[in-house]
């Protein structure tokens, strides 16, 4: 019986695998051309229908040599596909556009196209003429082609910057959709609360190296109720282990076995989003600063990429985020405790090196401001970190425009980062945030408010 890493590798695999479908599409080919012979003498078409055995040799001739080009042409899409992601976008989009189901079901259709024709052309001979199976082959062949445009049109418009994060959040999204019930039934642990002197009674080494790609939490629980013990992950998704690291430590009077523990903590050799939406802000980060790196200096598409940072730091913003989970039986016994990530730690990824590479484009740091601002509704714990960000916004402006119209312009919050309409950021009771698009202080007409941190409510 395999373990449920190696389940979910095999998962993995089939799901980034470029030939499995189209291996199948080739099968039903061979396997349509077969039952098309046997029905030959049984379903009579129209005289007008009927053909030569040249004229059908010829037509299925032809559509195998429309298949294999159509293939070719598939083949060297995808090739400018990689090169584009590699040096515009991020390489670890690849992994997600490897599961374009539209780009599977192409090569499938192809795949078996040619099979079915190439079938049915083996079996052409005088006074054999598989009318039925060459009209088939000419509706698939047509079908191929429709799926050509429909293949061309998706990713000549999918493969821009602002398309690409788009599907990279919808993926995120999709992570925190099916983890948000979860994530609200954990409550954050200490691991110094369950790790006792005498040190753990069994400690899991990570048998290979890799990076975790996701854990198997229902399973380590049920795993630790058997054996009435407590299991600490030392490590959480998406962290590289090298071979022999410390994986989880077991504390209890008994021990699960240790290759029951090692295959519910599935790795890799690279992280998935499967359970790790901070790697979904990751990979549009790297968009974003590729943009504004100088080869580059492309701040609108940064600016894009900002709108779905936004979006994936709102609907984190609600959760009960922690730097560790208990994770408790149905009895409410704690079983585990796996490593997290704060609300700092998402905010920080999300902003951190976007503010730093886009100090200089007054663009960034206006829509910059309007996310951060945009986050003040957050709950009362996470907008201290918020704060945190505005501050260290305002310090990069006020070291990087000394101009004194040009500062106040770069200190306003703009959803559009140049031309849109200013936004009143959401207080809730905390101090105004920066010029920020805030309305001028009633006393001073034209003066904006400035930041002056979450225990300072005074203006300037």
């Amino acid at each position: 019986m395999i373990s449920w890493a190696t389940a979910f590798q095999l998962r993995q695999r089939l799901k980034n695998s470029l030939w499995v479908l189209p291996l199948l599409g080739g099968v039903v080919g061979v396997a349509g051309a077969q039952v098309d012979l046997a029905l030959e003498d049984r379903v009579h078409l129209p005289v007008s229908w009927q053909y030569s055995a040249g004229t059908v040799s010829s037509v299925l001739a032809a559509i195998i040599g429309a298949m294999i080009s159509l293939l070719g042409l598939v083949v060297t899409v995808s090739v400018l596909v990689v090169q584009q992601a590699t040096g515009t976008l991020s390489p670890r989009y690849m992994r997600l556009w490897y599961r374009d189901r539209l780009q599977k079901v192409v090569i499938a259709t192809f795949v078996g196209t040619f099979a079915f024709a190439y079938s049915l052309l083996r079996r052409v001979e005088e006074g054999t003429v598989p009318v039925l199976g060459v009209t088939l082959a000419g509706f698939a062949a047509g079908a191929s082609l429709v799926l050509l445009l429909f293949y061309v049109n998706r990713f000549t418009h999918n493969l821009r910057p602002v398309a690409v994060a788009a599907a990279v959040a919808a993926a995120g999204q999709k992570v925190l959709f099916e983890q948000a019930g979860e994530w609200r039934a954990r409550r954050p642990a200490l691991v110094g609360d369950v790790r006792r002197p005498g040190g753990p009674l069994l400690t899991v080494r990570a048998p290979r190296y890799g990076t975790i790609q996701a854990l198997a939490g229902k399973r380590l629980v049920h795993a630790a109720r058997r054996h009435d013990c407590v299991l600490v992950l030392m490590h959480g998704v998406g962290d590289f282990l090298p071979e022999g690291t410390a994986l989880i430590e077991v504390y209890g009077s008994s021990a699960p076995d240790r290759r029951l523990l090692e295959g519910l903590v599935a790795t890799g050799i690279e992280r998935t989003i499967e359970q790790d939406p901070a790697f979904a802000l990751r990979i549009l980060v790297d968009i974003a600063i590729r943009a504004l790196s100088p080869a580059v200096n492309d701040a609108t598409t940064a600016v894009q990429v900002l709108d779905y940072i936004e979006q994936l730091l709102q609907s984190l913003a609600p959760l009960p985020l922690s730097s560790s989970y208990a994770l408790c039986d149905d009895e409410g016994h704690l079983r585990a405790v796996v490593p997290g990530r704060s609300w700092d730690n998402f905010l920080f990824l999300a902003v951190t090196e976007i503010r730093l590479h886009g100090a200089t484009a007054p663009q960034v740091d206006r829509r910059l401001r309007a996310v951060l601002e945009g986050l003040l509704t957050a709950p009362a714990g996470h907008r201290a970190a918020v704060w945190a960000e505005l501050v260290r916004l305002d310090a990069s402006i006020d070291e990087t425009f000394s101009d004194a119209d040009m500062h106040a312009f770069v200190r306003s919050s703009d959803r559009q980062g140049i031309g849109g309409r200013a936004v009143e950021a959401a207080r809730d009771g905390s101090p105004p945030s920066g010029d920020a698009g805030c309305p001028a202080s009633p006393d001073s007409p034209g003066r904006p408010w400035a930041v002056t941190g979450p225990a300072d409510g005074r203006r300037t």
